[in-house]
Formats: structure tokens, C-alpha cells, sequence
């Protein structure tokens, strides 16, 4: 392709400058608006330069990749409704035989995650899962964090649907899901494990060094805690175990807004320091009569205090009793309580004291406790989700077209929920169809200015495939732009061209080169923290956790993703069938 006139190509330029900034740089000084915005502005300045038209504009957005990503993350939504995720993170703990063994098991889990679902998703859900498993068993949380993000870009490598750059080359190219997945199954797999030995070895000292044991001061994570993805309150067995904060997670659960001061509330079963001594009341809240406190010469206790806190006892109980009375009766005798599940305890038993009401023990809004019908339609509807999900991959691998497959998923899945779509809809993530829109156009514009085909032209007689001297040129190339001008815009810079220096030596070659494009741009991702939108949401998803919050920062995951890229991309592309 000819160069354009030199106002188009300098234009040109500096609107792909632009979004090329803003997509690399989201939150730059001098305009921070984001990716979308960035991508955006990048298009509506090509038309506005005069550097394509409207119409080619509008022509440029390829609307089965969008298809496609809309019908996979709808289908993703659901899945994470129907607890995928959360068996997926009882796998991490489940029968964990030590650090190792748990490292190994987040690369095998959110690589096979990643090419089902994608790697986005992958790394939103189990992040948090992670963290809390790394933070429960005393564990340095960056070795994990790397593996999840590392893994989830090599697994997601495997199938047109594990990440968008993958999309593009099959749509582009029309290799069926099938030829997709079994051209490069075999390099995802390797490099799976490749990349898992490097962390050992890496970090082999230090997974070895851990605490058998962690300081009691320390709050533990409970296993369910770790196992889910949408967490709630443990269940108590007791009135007499309850502790303020736990009390207090009741109430709020029942909506009632008690006026009994929590913090009194807490010294009800707790040791009370009297003159520098420790004594404890019983279950009424009274003075022990046998306590050696009143025989101890050494300590002078009035009257007029011990009725204070044997009074302060009576009333703490008898509050605590009323407001759970009414607290119970109230959610027994709302509609909405009938249909919530895992929120707020409800009473078992309620048996007579000398008091007047005791509660002998908890349960909770569980699936156990929403009756037999209730119980087995959530489990139905889930079978449900899993078979419509395993009929559109069963789909794809026959060919069938992945775009309308995918969305007929969806739609599939919309239906049989047999509810208002909208909450599921609703985390579809639209500013990213949209950034894709804006990024079509931009790369268009910038394809139009004739600098990539000058580029390739000059390239392409060193890169051709059909030599181990070329096939390493055009792999260098490609992880240089992929980390330069991210993925995605790498391949739709030179998918075709690619393909079409292939096609001169054999039809077979033009499918190795397309997969070799998929693989080198998606595992080059693993070589920076902006590499890839998986490494960016570990990143942040790590640094927003409650309670367990960690920051990946760029260097420590440089250490480790670059000698990481080239290893596992050189033995992939041994390994890429054509």
C-alpha cells in the first residue's frame, strides 16, 4: 500500500498517538479520561483530520467481534450466578497439601478458567480468592498473584473465546473453534507448566519458609470465606458465644436498629478488671458469690460497683432477649424473608429459662433452609446454566458460527432465568464493546496512512515462518508492539499482513501464522504489568481488597514475566500445529 498524502500521514499519526497514550496511559496528567474515552477521541479525530470518512468509519467496526464478546460475557454472567467461580475456589483449598501444591493448583485453575471463560473474568473472581488464601495460611501473596495472572493469559491463549485479541484472529481468520483449540492446546499445556516450574524455582525459598502457624493475634480467614465468592456472616450456635460485632451483624441482617450500646453489650461474658484484678460473671451476669475477689485482703470492692455491674448484667440480657424476640418475629412475618437466601440468622429452637426465652441454637438463610421446592429449582436452574454453557462449546467445536452461538447462549440463559435480565445485563462490561468500537476506527484511520505496510514491507522478507531464523524475527516483532501498543491493536495491525505472507507459501502456513500471532501476543502479555488487561485487574482487584490488600508493583512483576515470556513463548512456537 502506497503512502497517503503527508498531511494525512502526520494527522494520522498524532490522532493514533493520541489514543495510543490514553489506552497505554489511562490516567495521564494532561487528560485523564480513560481507555474508552481515549479510544473514542482517537476515532472521532481520524474522521475530523479527514483521515477516513464517516461511512469507512462506521465500516471499520466489526460487529461479529462484538457479537461475540457480548454473547461470551453475558454467558460469563451466569456463570459466575450459578457458583462457578465458587467451586473453582474450593479447588484452591481444598486438601491443600502446603504452598507449592497451592501455587501449582492456581496455574492449572486459572488457566483452564481462562480459555472457558476468558481471562478477564477469570482474574476478577479469583483474585480475592487468592489473597484470602495466601493471607489464611500466612503466606507472601506475590508469588500467587503472579501465577494467577501469568497462568490466566497462557490458558486464555488456547480458545478463540479466552481473551479479545483471540476473538479478532477468529473472526479474521475463520478458523473453527476446533482447528483453534487443538493448534494450540498443545503449547498452552507446556507452557502452563513451564511457567509454574519458573515460579518455584523462583520463589522456592520463600514458599519454603513460611510460618507453620499463625500469631494468635492474627485473624484467621474462614474456609468459607475462602471457598466464596459473595461472602457471609459465620453461623452461631449460641446466645451465649455471641460477641458485640457478631450481635451486631444480626440486628443490621433483621434491619433493626436497636438502641442497646453494643460495646456495653460485650463485657456481658468478659472478664471485668476490678482494682488491677480479673474476674469474670457469670451466665446472669452476676459476681461469682465463691470468687476469690471478695476474700482478697488486697482488693477493695464496694457495694454500690458490684450492683452496678450486676444490674448492668441484667439489663444487657433482658435488651439482648427483647430485641432478638422481636427481631424474629418481625423476619418470620415478612414476605421478603421467605425468598432471601445466605442473609441474616434465623432462631432454630426457642426453649423456656428462668430468664424467660432462650435460644438454644442458629441456622441460616441457606439453600438448605429455603424448603425442598425452592432448594431443587436453584439446583435445576444451575444443571441448567452448566448444560446451555457445555452446548455452546460443544457448538463451537463443531463449527457453527461463534458469534450467533455465542449470543443464542445468552439468550438461552436470559430465558430460562425467567426474571428481569436487567442485574445480569448490567455487568456486561459496555465501555469495553465500546473501547473496541473506537479502536476499530483508530487502527482503520492509521492502516489508511500506508505507515504499517511501509513497515511490514521492510519486515516481512526477515519474518517469514518457514524458518526458524524468521518465525523468531516475526515472534520478536510481534512481542515488541504487543507491549508497546498493547494486543489487540498488534493484531489488527498485522493480522492480514501476516497472513497474506504466509498464504505465498502454503495454505497451511497462513493458519500457523494466525496461531502464531495468537500465541506470541497473549503470552507476551505476561512480559510487563501493562502487558495485558489480566495482569492490570490483578493488579487492582489485589490493591481494593478488604482487609487483605496487596500491591504488585511493576518491577516485582517484571522480575519474573520476562524471563517467563520468552521461555514459555520460545517452546510454544515450537509446539504450534499448523
Amino acid at each position: 500500500m502506497a503512502m497517503a498524502p503527508n498531511v494525512k500521514v502526520v494527522l494520522g499519526s498524532i490522532a493514533f498517538g493520541i489514543f495510543w497514550v490514553l489506552a497505554v496511559f489511562p490516567a495521564v496528567p494532561f487528560m485523564p479520561i480513560g481507555r474508552t474515552a481515549g479510544s473514542l477521541l482517537g476515532a472521532m479525530l481520524m474522521v475530523l483530520f479527514q483521515v477516513i470518512t464517516p461511512d469507512q468509519a462506521f465500516a471499520a467496526i466489526d460487529l461479529p467481534i462484538l457479537g461475540l464478546l457480548f454473547g461470551t460475557m453475558v454467558v460469563s454472567a451466569y456463570l459466575e450466578r450459578a457458583d462457578i467461580f465458587k467451586y473453582l475456589g474450593k479447588l484452591l483449598s481444598w486438601r491443600s497439601k502446603g504452598a507449592k501444591d497451592l501455587l501449582c493448583r492456581i496455574c492449572l485453575i486459572s488457566a483452564v478458567s481462562s480459555a472457558l471463560f476468558t481471562n478477564d473474568t477469570s482474574c476478577v473472581v479469583l483474585t480475592e480468592f487468592v489473597l484470602k488464601i495466601a493471607r489464611q495460611h500466612n503466606l507472601p501473596p506475590h508469588p500467587f498473584l503472579l501465577a494467577l495472572a501469568s497462568s490466566a493469559n497462557i490458558g486464555s491463549s488456547a480458545t478463540p473465546i479466552g481473551n479479545p485479541q483471540n476473538l479478532v484472529i477468529a473472526v479474521q481468520s475463520k478458523i473453527s473453534f476446533g482447528k483453534f483449540l487443538f493448534g494450540v492446546l498443545p503449547a498452552m499445556l507446556v507452557g502452563v507448566v513451564i511457567n509454574a516450574l519458573m515460579l518455584l524455582c523462583m520463589y522456592w525459598k520463600l514458599l519454603s519458609d513460611q510460618k507453620d502457624e499463625e500469631d494468635a493475634s492474627v485473624e484467621v480467614v474462614g474456609e468459607d470465606d475462602v471457598s466464596f465468592h459473595r461472602f457471609s456472616p459465620a453461623t452461631m450456635s449460641h446466645l451465649a458465644s455471641l460477641k458485640s460485632q457478631d450481635l451486631s451483624c444480626i440486628l443490621d441482617s433483621m434491619g433493626i436498629h436497636s438502641p442497646v450500646n453494643v460495646d456495653c453489650l460485650t463485657n456481658v461474658h468478659s472478664p471485668v478488671n476490678v482494682n488491677g484484678h480479673e474476674s469474670k460473671l457469670n451466665h446472669r451476669g452476676n459476681m461469682p458469690e465463691n470468687d476469690s475477689i471478695h476474700d482478697s485482703p488486697n482488693v477493695n470492692v464496694h457495694t454500690d460497683n458490684t450492683e452496678k455491674l450486676r444490674n448492668r448484667g441484667y439489663l444487657a440480657e433482658s435488651e439482648i432477649h427483647k430485641v432478638l424476640i422481636t427481631g424474629v418475629e418481625s423476619v418470620r412475618n415478612s414476605d421478603v424473608s421467605k425468598e432471601t437466601t445466605n442473609f441474616g440468622p434465623i432462631l432454630s429452637k426457642r426453649v423456656p429459662s428462668s430468664s424467660g426465652v432462650e435460644f438454644e441454637n442458629f441456622g441460616s438463610f441457606t439453600e438448605g433452609g429455603l424448603g425442598f421446592s425452592k432448594k431443587w429449582k436453584r439446583i435445576l436452574w444451575k444443571v441448567c446454566v452448566y448444560l446451555v454453557t457445555l452446548g455452546m462449546l460443544v457448538a463451537l467445536l463443531l463449527g457453527l458460527n461463534m458469534s450467533w452461538t455465542a449470543i443464542t447462549a445468552a439468550l438461552a440463559l436470559i430465558v430460562l432465568d425467567f426474571k428481569d435480565a436487567r442485574p445480569s445485563l448490567e455487568k456486561v462490561s459496555y465501555s469495553l464493546l465500546i473501547f473496541f468500537c473506537g479502536m476499530f476506527i483508530t487502527v482503520d484511520g492509521f492502516n489508511k496512512t500506508g505507515i504499517p505496510s511501509s513497515l511490514w514491507e521492510f519486515m516481512e522478507p526477515y519474518a517469514k515462518i518457514d524458518s526458524v531464523g524468521g518465525t523468531t524475527i516475526l515472534a520478536v516483532v510481534i512481542v515488541v508492539l504487543s507491549n508497546v501498543a498493547s494486543n489487540v491493536p498488534t493484531v489488527l495491525l498485522l493480522g492480514a499482513r501476516v497472513a497474506a505472507s504466509a498464504a505465498a507459501i502454503s495454505p497451511a502456513s497462513e493458519k500457523k501464522a494466525w496461531l502464531i500471532l495468537s500465541w506470541v501476543s497473549t503470552v507476551a502479555g505476561n512480559m510487563s504489568l501493562l502487558g495485558s488487561a489480566a495482569n492490570l485487574i490483578v493488579c487492582e482487584q489485589a490493591r481494593r481488597a478488604l482487609h487483605c490488600g496487596y500491591n504488585l508493583s511493576f518491577w516485582k512483576h517484571l522480575k519474573f514475566g520476562f524471563p517467563s515470556t520468552i521461555v514459555v513463548t520460545a517452546i510454544g512456537l515450537i509446539l504450534i500445529r499448523g
